[in-house]
């Protein structure tokens, strides 16, 4: 190992551990400390070898080869900050990031992952978050990993390899799930949906976690067999790209036009409105937000059937409850 990998490994072993004790001290993992000794093991850097920062002109590359000391050193202190890091853009257009460190700490401890489990991941963005379920599972073969671009699979294929770990990288449209490789007991996407993906309740066991970004919120589904599965939203927000596959309509500009100006400011109320796009329009949304005392995610959840999939406030039979795509 030469200067140059002795100094960056150096730095980056210094910056992973402080960021460790800072999602540490933030209590990310209190429910399953086990996932403290996989982020102070994966070396995120080496599924960054660079990324993009917004800055007055646009977007800033990083480079972990840069031939400037300073740049890298820049490189591998911004990889352990607990930012989202942009890693491929088109044509101004974000297409997949490394998420933020604390939120995949909180989104991996509600996944409940157990000893055993085969996972399924959706959106392979840059594979870290499949080496930290790889090192957690301590098998390779129990990780499965999807993404619609090859290049993105591509690039996430040679960073688990350069980090030591090998599960399953799939190319492939992430809402059709990954027959070959079921049943899971576990399904975490790190990318926005629309609604629950049918395919994934069939390529679950009965008893199986769905863990999914809906609506600018986190969905936790208990999936009971191939067409029922009935969930709660966690409390926090989540913002992530949308999945790419097949075509969606785009869904129309919401007017607030008329609301109270303290309803543009209220994201727990956005929230509301995200997820009865289509159904409520805003003055009857905030109408019933006030109405049930401003609710937070954790009163709304989501219920699938046979033949429907639907959202609703504080009990799945209603009155209040949304059909979904």
């Amino acid at each position: 190992m030469g200067a140059y990998d002795t100094e960056i490994e150096g730095r980056a072993a210094a910056a992973r551990a402080a960021l460790v004790r800072q999602i540490d001290a933030e209590g990310a993992w209190a429910e399953d400390p086990v996932w403290r000794e996989a982020f102070a093991a994966v070396p995120r850097h080496l599924f960054v070898p660079y990324y993009y920062v917004p800055g007055p002109g646009g977007y800033e590359r990083r480079w972990g080869e840069s031939p400037d000391p300073e740049v890298r050193e820049r490189w591998v202190c911004g990889a352990y900050t607990d930012v989202p890091l942009a890693t491929r853009l088109r044509d101004g257009e974000l297409l997949s990031s490394s998420s933020q460190p604390s939120l995949m700490a909180r989104m991996l401890t509600a996944l409940r992952v157990e000893d055993g489990n085969r996972v399924l991941e959706v959106g392979a963005g840059t594979g870290y978050n499949a080496a930290l379920l790889s090192h957690r599972l301590g098998a390779d073969d129990l990780v499965t990993t999807v993404d619609l671009e090859p290049e993105i699979t591509e690039s996430a294929r040679q960073h688990l390899t350069a980090a030591g770990y090998r599960p399953a990288v799939v190319t492939g449209d992430g809402a059709r799930g990954v027959p070959e490789r079921a049943p899971f007991d576990r399904i975490i996407a790190t990318c926005e949906l629309p609604t629950v993906p049918r395919p994934w309740l069939a390529q679950c066991r009965p008893g199986a976690r769905v863990l999914t970004p809906l609506a600018t919120g986190l969905l936790a589904l208990t999936v009971r067999d191939a067409e029922h599965a009935e969930g709660r939203f966690l409390p926090r927000a989540a913002f992530f790209v949308p999945l790419r596959g097949e075509r969606r309509a785009e869904p129309e500009g919401v007017c607030l036009a008329g609301l109270p100006g303290r309803a543009r400011e209220q994201e727990p109320f956005r929230f509301l409105l995200a997820l009865t796009r289509g159904t409520l329009d805003p003055v009857e949304a905030y109408s019933l937000w006030e109405r049930e005392g401003e609710p937070g995610r954790g009163r709304y959840g989501v219920t699938v059937d046979a033949e429907h999939t639907w959202a609703w406030l504080d009990d799945p039979r209603g009155p209040y409850a949304w059909p979904l795509p």
